[in-house]
């Protein structure tokens, strides 16, 4: 039992010492975050397109 006291009383001192975000920056980096992924859904969806319309042209030629 005393161990586990010991582990959350460091833990405690560990999440005091983290530097966290302020809600500006979480924001922002949310932001960045799901306009990325969606950057990457077009781009992979445009080369998706481009292949199979690629591939359709091979096939019925």
């Amino acid at each position: 039992m005393n161990k586990i006291i010991e582990y959350l009383r460091a833990s405690i001192e560990e999440m005091k010492k983290v530097t966290w975000p302020t809600k500006k920056e979480t924001y922002n980096y949310t932001l960045l975050v799901v306009l990325v992924s969606l950057g990457l859904a077009v781009f992979l969806g445009l080369l998706d397109l481009i292949f199979t319309k690629g591939l359709e042209f091979l096939i019925t030629k």
